[in-house]
């Protein structure tokens, strides 16, 4: 199974330095991770750094690889071509980096990240016709029919309504325990960390200020001093940790 660790990673724009020597534990595949942070700490950047798109001093180690396309990444934004249809935009992602030739495991892939997300009806529909949650679900296809070994996602579910999220969040951990895949997703909502994820790691100004469980990393005194709210973690009737913000400060 797959295993990430970061070794004082960075990365820059320009001679602006974004990310501060980023170091973390192990993350295990299997596990979903909730990348949190308030706008403009450098989970973007991130996501872009482990993708290589950025390059910069440290070290990503990869361990325990298994597939032929070990990462696949959702960007935050995405670009939209209303020449093609949905399924041949995911068809189109199923078959990067790799031969031409289209067989019935790859039509079968496509078929399935469409089951699973809920949209085989959009299928034949045009991408530029699509609303705003529609293109994310569509996106998110075409990250899951590479079939990685690691899944970066960056705020995969911020144009979805709540059905939505919480279908993609849960279709994402169950994927994960299925597959062995290491989730990584950038999330703005606390509660949904809480939830759906297994570890966190809380950005701030470039810098990782807590990697580790999400029950022991999201505190009342991590909230406040990263989002600047006053606020309190219970136990809902049951037994799981819900979020109760009380006030900005």
């Amino acid at each position: 199974m797959v295993t990430l660790t970061l070794d004082r990673l960075t990365a820059s724009y320009g001679r602006r330095p974004i990310l501060a020597e980023i170091t973390t534990p192990p993350l295990e595949g299997g596990q979903v991770v909730a990348v949190l942070g308030p706008n403009a700490a450098g989970k973007s950047t991130l996501f872009r750094r482990l993708f290589g798109l950025l390059t910069g001093g440290g070290q990503v180690h990869l361990e325990g690889v298994s597939r032929q396309q070990p990462i696949a990444y959702m960007p935050q934004e995405t670009a939209v071509s209303a020449a093609l249809t949905v399924y041949e935009a995911v068809l189109l992602s199923r078959m990067q980096g790799r031969h031409l030739k289209v067989d019935d495991d790859d039509l079968a892939a496509v078929d399935q990240a469409l089951g699973e997300l809920g949209i085989a009806a959009l299928g034949e529909r045009d991408i530029g016709d699509l609303s705003g949650g529609q293109r994310q679900m569509v996106s998110a296809a075409q990250a899951l029919v590479q079939n990685p070994d690691i899944l970066l996602l960056d705020e995969p579910t911020s144009a979805l309504d709540l059905h939505r999220q919480i279908q993609l969040l849960t279709i994402l951990r169950r994927l994960a325990r299925e597959r062995g895949i290491l989730v990584i997703a950038a999330l703005h909502d606390i509660g949904h960390a809480l939830r759906f994820s297994d570890h966190a790691m809380v950005l701030q100004d470039g810098t990782l200020i807590s990697c580790g469980p999400t029950t022991e990393v999201v505190t009342p005194e991590l909230l406040h001093r990263v989002y600047q709210v006053n606020a309190r973690i219970e136990p809902c009737s049951k037994g799981q940790p819900q979020l109760i913000v009380e006030e900005a400060v």
